[in-house]
């Protein structure tokens, strides 16, 4: 297999650039508006087309005339297609990777990990913690009398992905989705199209009927028009809170239409005295930099307490800057890759310098790196405190740092943010961490682990502007499916209410 060339070349995809439309591949024009680059060498294009805005609406169609046919089938059916699906992406685990690691850039051990998820996913989705969250069950109502309450799909779902993890959390939404018998319509990012490809080939493999898992590129244009489509009875997006909230604004007539909203974070990790320094800094710098940065649980904010201070401070700061920085396919031990583009280059830098305008301290300086590819070093500044209205989400490799004399006013500095996705505290003290379990406002509240890295058999999302109460995770089914209930009598002797006259001769012929 090359080791240069498009992810077609290469053998990542089966195809060229194409929509999957009702269970067949229609190939994209030519065109630069879907362009995905290899981060670690932009001149490598990895997958290149143009767009076809007009399969927004075949895509629907073909989804809402299948959709029905799929949900009688029943759920044991459902089933046996979702266990083809994990062994299709088992099997294409591999080739999967390496596609993550050439559209994204992330490092192939992280890549590996996402690819080999995929198909980890379903047997989550199947367990008590998840599948048994819309299990149908039964009541007594009478004597004769009883009440159901069994779970509907809302019909078809729009899945728009995000770049850090193309593969995983689209996947976190649609294995459910499936479950529960709903119709998929797929849009990757734009930035990692041929992953998105690859998920559509491998539901064609694995046997998932047409029109049931769809495929849609595309840009903002595209993921707009579905996202508003009166087709569309779900809206499940990973990505930035700028998109989530034009997702919202374009569903304001809409309140019956599911959106699943899993945004950014600016992610605290308290530090306290009585913590283990040596987990507490090994923890925060990994997840201050995993994926470079480009995860939306990555520890933003790092509030330490003044008794210890200054040595974490000394030992964070030395084991930032000696954080190995590579291309994500190196043969050599490799820490961080490249960010996505350039544009996200920049970004970090520009925030860097903000701070330092505003009166932070640059501790170790984030820097372009003098060689090609999209590669930043990592940066950390110390800060006089965190506040609402300064307060932002930089998706990059850039750590802050604030020092308190108190847990009272770590935690406070904890929740000086709109967002609320992850948040940690590192500390020997069960009463400190109750503490900040109990006022921390976040969706995941860790202990002396860091904010990056969440268990599939747990909850998984967060408050503010990280999300709207649709937590993703072994909780995701519960945005797929919705509860009916019914009242269902079997005798006959309904009893005639008081004021009512009815004579059993008046049904005579």
């Amino acid at each position: 297999m090359s080791n240069h060339g498009t992810a077609l070349e290469r053998g990542f995809l089966d195809g060229p650039p194409a929509n999957l439309i009702d269970g067949v591949f229609r190939p994209l024009p030519a065109g630069e508006t879907i362009t995905s680059r290899n981060p670690a060498a932009p001149d490598e294009i990895a997958f290149q087309s143009g767009e076809r805005l007009e399969d927004v609406e075949a895509t629907v169609e073909a989804a809402r005339r299948a959709q029905p046919a799929w949900f009688a089938m029943g759920k044991a059916a459902r089933i046996e297609v979702l266990l083809r699906w994990k062994e299709v992406t088992a099997a294409r685990a591999p080739r999967m990777a390496e596609l993550i690691t050439l559209e994204m850039g992330k490092v192939l051990s992280e890549s590996r990990f996402e690819a080999g998820a995929l198909a980890g996913k379903v047997d989550i989705t199947l367990g008590e913690h998840s599948a048994g969250r819309i299990a149908d069950y039964e009541v007594a109502a009478g004597e004769t009398k009883s009440g159901l309450c069994r779970y509907k799909p809302h019909g078809v779902m729009a899945v728009l992905g995000p770049f850090n993890f193309p593969a995983h959390l689209p996947n976190g939404h649609f294995i459910p989705a499936l479950l529960a018998g709903n119709a998929i319509i797929l849009k990757p990012s734009e930035k990692t199209p041929g992953v998105g490809q690859a998920l559509a080939e491998m539901a064609v493999e694995a046997g998932v009927p047409a029109g049931i898992f769809n495929l849609v590129q595309g840009g903002p244009a595209v993921a707009a028009a579905l996202s508003a489509h009166d087709g569309v009875d779900g809206v499940l997006f990973t990505g930035s809170w700028p998109v989530g909230r034009r997702i919202l604004e374009a569903n304001l007539d809409n309140p019956g239409r599911i959106v699943a909203l899993e945004l950014g974070g600016s992610n605290p990790s308290v530090v306290m005295p009585s913590a283990d320094l040596r987990q507490a800094v090994v923890e925060c710098a990994r997840a201050a930099y995993a994926t470079s940065g480009q995860r939306c649980t990555c520890t933003r904010r790092i509030i330490v307490h003044a008794d210890v201070a200054d040595r974490f401070i000394q030992a964070f700061c030395k084991v930032a800057s000696t954080l190995q920085v590579g291309a994500g396919d190196s043969t050599d031990p490799v820490f961080m890759g490249p960010l996505v583009n350039g544009a996200s280059v920049d970004d970090v830098l520009a925030f860097q310098s903000d701070l330092h305008a505003s009166g932070g301290k640059i501790l170790v300086e984030a820097t372009r790196m003098d060689r090609p590819g999209h590669f930043v070093t990592p940066g950390v500044v110390l800060v006089d405190g965190f506040s609402i209205d300064r307060d932002r989400e930089c998706f990059g490799p850039l750590a802050q740092i604030a020092v308190v004399d108190s847990l009272d006013a770590a935690i406070e500095q904890a929740n000086a943010t709109r967002y609320g996705l992850a948040a940690s505290i590192f500390t020997g003290e069960d009463a400190e961490w109750d503490r900040f379990f109990g006022e921390c406002r976040s969706g995941c509240i860790n202990r002396n682990t860091g904010t990056a890295g969440a268990s599939s058999m747990l909850p998984f999302g967060g408050l503010g502007q990280s999300g709207n109460h649709r937590p993703a995770g072994a909780f995701s089914v519960d945005y797929c499916a919705y509860p009916v209930a019914s009242m269902v009598e079997r005798g006959s002797a309904a009893a005639v209410p008081a004021g009512m006259l009815l004579e059993d001769s008046w049904l005579d012929g």
